[in-house]
This record gives C-alpha cells, structure tokens and sequence, in this order.
C-alpha cells in the first residue's frame, strides 16, 4: 500500500484494513514508526490508532511491543457461534427488505466470482464484500454494526477456510443459495443457507487446523 495513498482513512481504518486483508498476520509486531512512515501521517493519530485496537482485542502485548492478536481453538468456536446466528438474522432480514438494487447486486457478485475459484485471496476478499452487502441490505443498522465487530475479529485468524482444495468452487455454489432464497423472498431458506455455509466454513477451518 503506497505511501499516503488514501488520505481519506483515518490511521485506526488504514491499520485495521491491513490487518483484514492479512498484509499484518497474527503475530506480527506493529512499530508506531514504520506505520506512520508507511500510511504517511503522524505519530500521535497512529499510537491512538493501536490503543483504540489493543482495547478492542484486535493487538495484543508482547512485553513492550504490541503484535496482532491470535485465537486460539475456543476463540474461534465462540467466534463462529456468534457469527452464525448474526449472520443468518442477516440474511433473513436481506430477504424481507433488500431492494431489486441489492438483490441485483448480490447476484453479480456471484456471477463475478466464478472467475475467481482459483484465486483464493481474490476470492476471500471477494467473500467479505458479499457478506457485507448481505449485512447492508438487512436494512439494520444495529445488526450491521454488530457484524462489524465479529468481522474485525475473524481477521485475526491466519489463513482463510477458503484455501482449502475444492473450497472456491464450493463457496460460490453456497453464495448462489443464499442470493436465491434472498430473491425469492424467502426468510427461512436465507437463513438457513447462510448458515449452511458458515458451519461448512467452520468444518474445513478445524479440519486444516488439525493437519497442522
């Protein structure tokens, strides 16, 4: 990310998006001044950047240095409780109040994700904006918040489920399902294939982290 490239985002969002993207994986140790060198602002916006984000979890201390937190096994699994229940209220709440906007939207994403399935970074970051339209068009300012945080917390997880062999062409085939009973309108069948394809997420999660 050059140098002052988006001075629009404030440090604490320019950090944060690093971290989601994985440029800073969990472990890595965060330096006040190579962070204000590489986003281009000062120091001061930057230290109140890793408090703001050490309060919220998302860094951790390691003696006097702050590193990006991990999860460990227990984490995750209250992780993917909560995520599951928000996130099948959300696309519950998608399929009563999206607008024919949204729903078209959702539908070119995964139609944009064919070409993806084997460009699994591409295809991760792909995967968050789809669930993040899915919260918007919920039409529930609270809930999205909510989902906000879970969202914050699943980057600090090393690696992305969707890595795992087969796992591209599968995500798109369970995107499909959602956006289908989102259009249609139906609540019950939203839900329960966004958490379908959580749980599925989740399996091939424990199972690469017991290979490890």
């Amino acid at each position: 990310m050059p140098q002052g490239q988006r001075p629009n985002k404030d440090a604490y969002s320019l950090i944060l998006e690093a971290i989601d993207v994985g440029e800073y994986k969990p472990g890595d140790r965060l330096v006040e001044s190579d962070l204000a060198d590489r986003f281009g602002v000062s120091r001061t916006p930057i230290r109140e950047a890793l408090q703001r984000l050490e309060t919220q979890s998302l860094l951790a201390r390691d003696g006097r240095s702050l590193i990006v937190s991990s999860l460990d096994h227990n984490q995750m699994a209250e992780l993917y409780v909560v995520r599951t229940e928000l996130e099948g209220l959300a696309a519950k709440l998608a399929a009563r109040h999206a607008t024919k906007e949204e729903v078209r939207v959702l539908q070119d994403m995964v139609a944009a994700d064919q070409r993806l399935v084997n460009d699994p970074s591409a295809l991760a970051r792909s995967n968050r904006r789809f669930h993040k339209q899915i919260h918007l068009a919920s039409h529930n300012r609270y809930l999205v918040q909510q989902l906000d945080l879970v969202h914050r917390s699943m980057a600090l997880m090393a690696t992305t489920s969707i890595a795992a062999e087969g796992r591209g062409e599968d995500t798109v085939v369970e995107h499909q399902a959602i956006v289908d009973a989102i259009a249609a309108r139906d609540e019950d069948g939203a839900n329960e294939a966004l958490r379908r394809h959580i749980s599925t997420a989740f399996v091939t999660r424990l199972k690469a982290e017991n290979e490890e």
